[in-house]
């Protein structure tokens, strides 16, 4: 949230991040083959394939990142943006890494896992009440995740919009919650668009 501010600054947290976020193929492959029943099943290979296509791409977005910055430190990440923001120079990275990221949550335009007129709205048909509430919630936090992504990456995380008087009296965690409250809205205003 802010420079000091980190639970573990681990030197290599950006590649920690990728990796617990691919962890969530496994709950979506196995949701939908304890359901035994076809549609279910299909669905969630349908969505293990999409979230495996597409942290391909995020990981060679995430490669490039790292290459300009030279270390996989969030916050070595961060403080490399502090003449400008990464979203400027690397702005096709960042166009791809916002479509990667819709693709990632299965929002609209890539929802077919949730396919209503073949698949019978995908892995979680059979599931309702709590289970069906902790998938959905699961999928909020994953656009939580890529929009503190987004902003760690390529918004220059905690730092202000401009570096002088005015903004510099804010804290740090309130230009970072900013952004990703941008980032949330930008994933809602693209499922309400499209």
């Amino acid at each position: 949230f802010d420079e000091g501010v980190v639970l573990a600054d681990i030197n290599v947290g950006i590649l920690y991040l990728f990796a617990v976020s691919s962890l969530s193929v496994y709950g979506i492959i196995t949701s939908g083959w304890s359901s035994n029943s076809k549609y279910p099943f299909l669905g969630a290979l349908r969505s293990a394939a999409q979230m495996v296509s597409y942290e391909v791409s995020i990981g060679f977005i995430i490669v490039t990142v790292v290459v300009c910055v030279g270390s996989f430190n969030l916050t070595e990440i961060v403080l490399a943006q502090k003449g400008v923001w990464f979203a400027i120079p690397l702005f096709p990275m960042f166009i791809m890494f916002a479509i990667s990221a819709l693709a990632e949550t299965n929002r609209h335009p890539f929802d077919l896992p949730e396919a209503e007129a073949e698949l019978v709205s995908g892995y979680n048909v059979e599931y309702s009440a709590m289970g069906f509430a902790l998938f959905f919630l699961g999928e909020y936090a994953n656009m939580l995740l890529m929009s503190s992504l987004t902003a760690i990456l390529f918004l220059g995380g905690w730092l202000p919009i401009f570096n002088c008087f005015p903004f510099n009296l804010l804290p740090g965690s309130f230009w970072f919650s900013i952004k990703i409250c941008l980032g949330v809205v930008f994933f809602i205003v693209m499922r309400a668009l499209l």
